[in-house]
């Protein structure tokens, strides 16, 4: 009797240890998480057509660079805010579908961001569509996660456009 008594006591005592611990799985925060909610609020003022809140997502420098998808290039912070204020008030209806979304974090105040993407709007009462992909590199700035370059490409470029010919057809 008193072997089983024995016996039962290390076993309740085995049980109470196990249930008494804590979970080694215990979730972790994603670290991507906020450059996620940084790309979205970008996606988001991009849909709205609100040029502060497109603005407030990049770096305001003189060494912010953009490659733009019609193969030109913005410089700096107020060159981005001139090209955004004027045009902003001639764009509505924007549609705009983010695919294929990626965030890889390069250090703990970098990360960079690429999608595809397909964009739909009128400007200047024209419709305009386009597509293709992205890439952002983030910056931790102070508290908040701001873009200090963007690079963004055609599907489909048009035949004027200097590519080489090998480049055009995916192989």
């Amino acid at each position: 009797m008193r072997k089983i008594f024995i016996s039962a006591s290390f076993v309740l005592l085995a049980a109470a240890l196990a249930f008494g611990q804590k979970s080694s799985g215990a979730k972790k925060a994603d670290p991507t998480a906020p450059v996620k909610a940084a790309f979205e609020s970008l996606m988001d003022g991009i849909r709205e057509v609100n040029a502060a809140k497109v603005l407030d997502a990049y770096e305001k420098s003189d060494r912010i660079l953009i490659f733009n998808n019609n193969g030109s290039a913005t410089i700096g912070w107020e060159n981005i805010k001139s090209n955004t204020e004027s045009s902003y008030p001639k764009i509505k209806n924007v549609t705009l579908d983010i695919t294929g979304l990626r965030v890889e974090m390069l250090s703990k105040t970098a990360a960079y961001v690429t999608c595809k993407w397909k964009q739909t709007q009128e400007y200047d009462g024209n419709p305009e569509s386009a597509s293709g992909r992205m890439t952002l590199v983030y910056r931790l700035i102070g508290k908040d996660w701001k873009v200090v370059h963007r690079h963004t490409s055609p599907d489909n470029p048009p035949e004027t456009r200097p590519v080489f010919p090998s480049e055009r057809e995916p192989k």
